[in-house]
């Protein structure tokens, strides 16, 4: 497994945005685990996730790109960090742009944020995690609508490893399949399961165990011991592809 890969699950952790117990999904799916993105909300937190999106990126699809699109709403955060990591990282010179939920008549008149669009743009969209494919259902039309543009992938954070609404593929590979563009995620959560199954790793403050934290003796704990190890086997027999 890649270095950035690593970091970036145990930055998940440390950062609360990656938590494992028992927790109900839209879908009405009881999980094993929740990913929570709006729990990044520092400087540094965001600093840090901007790179290894933009590590990612290019480890997945180069620097052959001219715009970074993230939609509205999560989205519209990650494609600033991102083109901004790009640029500290690589030098890379992308734009950002995202869309409005409504286009606004004044001003700034549009559905666009950021850079506009034109005919020709190769453009890599950014996400946090993607379970049905609807906000890339909602978007892809708005870009297409806007240039002649060509989506040269759409990366997120975290690859649930689920079924997607046709119930047989996951979810990122029924959006590749559909609008014929790759798909990756900075990691998979059998990635996840790899690096953290039994090992002991820093933890969020107000997620340590009570007494476990005292003048800082402790700092980590194991998130995936045997119990949630085997929820989540039952839990992708029953939602993984098979």
């Amino acid at each position: 497994m890649e270095a950035y890969k690593q970091e970036f699950i145990e930055f998940m952790i440390e950062s609360d945005v990656l938590k494992f117990g028992e927790f109900t999904l839209k879908s009405g799916r009881i999980s094993p685990f929740f990913m929570n993105a709006g729990a990044y909300v520092t400087g540094d937190q965001l600093h840090r996730l901007g790179l290894y999106y933009a590590q990612a990126i290019n480890a997945q699809f180069g620097l052959d790109f001219d715009v970074v699109f993230g939609p509205a709403y999560k989205g519209i955060p990650l494609a600033v960090i991102t083109t901004m990591a790009l640029h500290e990282l690589y030098g890379k010179e992308a734009r950002y742009c995202s869309n409005r939920k409504e286009a606004k008549d004044h001003g700034d008149a549009g559905i666009l944020l950021g850079s506009a669009l034109a005919d020709g743009d190769r453009v890599v969209m950014v996400e946090d995690v993607t379970t049905s494919g609807k906000s890339i259902e909602e978007t892809y039309p708005i870009l297409r609508a806007q240039a002649d543009v060509e989506v040269v992938g759409l990366m997120v954070s975290l690859n649930r490893m689920e079924v997607g609404k046709g119930g047989e593929k996951l979810a990122l590979d029924e959006v590749s399949e559909r609008y014929g563009f790759p798909t990756a995620a900075i990691v998979s959560m059998d990635e996840v399961i790899e690096c953290l199954w039994n090992q002991p790793v820093r933890v969020a403050w107000e997620n340590a165990p009570a007494g476990e934290c005292v003048d800082g003796a402790a700092e980590t704990r194991v998130v995936i011991d045997d119990n949630i190890k085997a929820a989540l086997d039952d839990y992708y027999a029953r939602y993984g592809v098979h």
